[in-house]
C-alpha cells in the first residue's frame, strides 16, 4: 500500500499519519518527490483501511501495489534512483559503460586493459578475483591477490572497480577492495548472501538468473533493499533458452518493462547473452535504444590466451570502435 501526501504537508502532520499507520504493524518508508511525498507501507496492510487515511485531508490518495516487490516499486518511488559509484552516477539518463576482463589475470594485464578502456571512455572497471566456474577444472580466480590488483589498478587509473562476490565466506573481503559488489547470475536467488549485500555500505550489481523471471530479479532487490542498502543497479545479461546458438537469449524486453516497474537503474551485459565477441556491438546498441542506463562489456588484449570466456571478449581496439557507436 502507498500513501500519496498533498504538496506542502506539514512535518506534524506526516509524523502523526506515519505513528498511525505504524500503530497497525506496518513500517513505513518516506520517499520525497519534486511535488509529493509517499509513504510506503510494509509488512501486513490487511488491518489498514484506506477510506480512513483518504479522510486525512492532507492525503492525495492511496494505491494498492499488486506486485509482491514494494520497496524497488516504483508506485513507491516515482523518481529513477541515481546510483552513486565513486562520482560516476547511474540511472541518471547518461549511459556508463563498464569494461574490463573477465578474470583478473595479473597486475600488468589489469592496468594495461584499464588504461585503454578508460582511454575509449569507460567509466568503471570490472574484474573478477573470485570466479564461479561450471567445471571444478576452470580457472577458479587469484582471490584477494586479484582484489588487490583491482585495488591498485584503481590508483593508477582512477576507474572504479567491480568484482564479484561469490558466497558468503567472500563478500565481506570482496567489499574491502572495490567500489560496486556484483553478484552474479547463479547466486540471484542465494537469499542468505542477498541479504548481507543489503547490510554493506556498498553499491550493489545484480544480475538476472539464466533462467529467472523478471518478477524474481525485483524480489532478489528487495532482499538488498529491504535490508537497508538502496543502491542497487539490476542487469541484464540474457536468459536459459531453446536456442543453442548463443550462449544465452538476450531478452531485451526486459529494460523496457523494468523501467516501467520499477525505479532502479538497469544495465546489459551482451557480452554474456551472446557468447560471441562479434555480437556484443549489436546487442549493445539494441540496448540503448530501448532505454538501458548502460553496458557492461568484456575486453581483455589478448582474448586468445584469455583463462576466461576469450570468446566473448573484445579486443582493444574492437572496443574503442564499439564506443564510438554507442555513446
Amino acid at each position: 500500500m502507498v500513501v500519496v501526501l498533498k504538496p506542502n504537508t506539514t512535518e506534524e502532520d506526516t509524523k502523526h499519519i506515519i505513528e498511525k499507520i505504524e500503530s497497525k504493524g506496518c513500517t513505513v518508508h518516506i520517499t520525497e518527490g519534486a511535488k509529493y511525498n509517499i509513504l510506503g507501507l510494509v509488512g501486513d496492510t490487511t488491518r489498514i483501511n484506506p477510506h480512513q487515511l483518504e479522510n486525512y485531508s492532507y492525503v492525495d490518495q492511496v494505491l494498492r501495489v499488486q506486485h509482491p516487490f514494494k520497496l524497488v516499486n516504483r508506485i513507491f518511488h516515482p523518481d529513477n534512483t541515481v546510483v552513486d559509484v565513486d562520482g560516476v552516477k547511474i540511472g541518471n539518463g547518461d549511459p556508463v559503460i563498464i569494461a574490463g576482463p573477465c578474470s583478473v589475470e595479473s597486475e600488468d594485464q589489469l592496468i594495461t586493459i584499464a588504461k585503454s578502456v578508460k582511454a575509449s571512455g569507460a567509466k568503471l572497471l570490472r574484474g573478477g578475483a573470485f570466479k564461479p566456474r561450471s567445471s571444478p577444472y576452470s580457472f577458479q580466480g587469484l582471490g584477494e591477490e586479484g582484489l588487490k590488483y583491482l585495488k591498485k589498478t584503481k590508483e593508477v587509473t582512477g576507474l572504479p572497480v567491480v568484482s564479484e562476490a561469490i558466497c558468503l565466506d567472500t563478500i565481506d573481503l570482496v567489499a574491502q577492495y572495490v567500489d560496486v559488489v556484483q553478484i552474479g547470475a547463479r547466486n540471484m536467488q542465494n537469499f542468505a548472501l542477498l541479504k548481507k549485500a543489503g547490510r554493506i555500505n556498498k553499491p550493489i550489481l545484480l544480475k538476472r538468473g539464466f533462467s529467472s523471471t523478471i518478477e524474481e530479479l525485483l524480489m532478489a532487490a528487495e532482499y538488498i533493499v529491504s535490508e537497508g542498502n538502496p543502491n542497487v543497479i539490476l542487469c541484464e545479461r540474457g536468459i536459459r533458452t531453446f536456442e543453442t546458438y548463443t550462449r544465452n537469449t538476450l531478452d531485451i524486453s526486459a529494460i523496457p518493462i523494468i523501467k516501467e516497474l520499477s525505479h532502479l537503474p538497469i544495465i546489459v551485459d551482451p557480452s554474456h547473452a551472446a557468447g560471441k565477441w562479434r555480437m556484443v556491438e549489436p546487442l549493445s546498441k539494441a540496448s540503448m535504444a530501448v532505454g538501458a542506463d548502460g553496458l557492461i562489456i568484456e575486453v581483455h588484449n589478448d582474448p586468445e590466451n584469455a583463462l576466461c570466456d576469450g570468446a566473448q571478449s573484445l579486443k582493444l581496439g574492437t572496443f574503442e570502435k564499439l564506443m564510438t557507436t554507442v555513446c
